[in-house]
């Protein structure tokens, strides 16, 4: 591994922990991201240091989120592994996943305390609370699903605006108020 990658594959690990992923998963991944072909366990094993079955376990947990792809190469047996290519694929990956694992069971769990019957002004007060976090994760929801239906070079173009965004919704409220 060149001091680059190493560099990169430390670093990403570290982040992993932040992220609330196993850093030795963070550091597979970074690698098998930067492999410039599909890499087998053995080879991420040995380029790691990390035991075989550390290895098997990380590449399930990057299997369940989705995040590489399994193949197979003609007269071999074992499995390689490789990351979606675009970018763009990955962060929805990871943002759908992140959706399902973690949001989703809290607008469950919110809209299960809103429905009950609240017997006393505290529980009023806390599915007041609890609408109000629900309505917004909601929001979000429907934002981010509006968002993951664009095609990637309009989301590029979209993110390229940045605060233009508030310009242009300034201006079509002026529109508005001099029709």
């Amino acid at each position: 591994m060149t001091p680059l990658v190493q560099r990169f594959v430390m670093h990403f690990g570290e982040m992993g922990s932040r992220w609330g992923i196993n850093r030795t998963v963070g550091q597979m991944y970074a690698l098998i991201f930067l492999a410039p072909a599909p890499i087998n366990a053995d080879q991420i094993a040995e380029e790691l240091g990390f035991s075989r079955s550390n290895v098997s376990m990380g590449l399930k947990e990057l299997t369940s989120w989705r995040l590489v792809k399994l193949s197979h190469q003609p007269g071999d047996r074992r499995e390689y592994f490789s990351a979606p290519e675009d970018v763009w694929t990955i962060f929805r990956t990871l943002a759908e996943e992140r959706r399902r694992r973690e949001v989703d069971p809290t607008l469950s769990m919110l809209r299960d305390a809103v429905l009950e019957d609240a017997s006393s002004p505290d529980d009023r007060h806390a599915q007041d609370r609890m609408r109000e976090m629900h309505d917004f994760i909601e929001l979000l929801m429907g934002w981010f699903d509006d968002v993951n239906r664009l095609e990637p070079a309009t989301l590029e173009k979209l993110m390229k605006l940045g605060t233009g965004v508030v310009k242009l919704l300034e201006l079509t409220d002026k529109l508005k108020l001099g029709r």
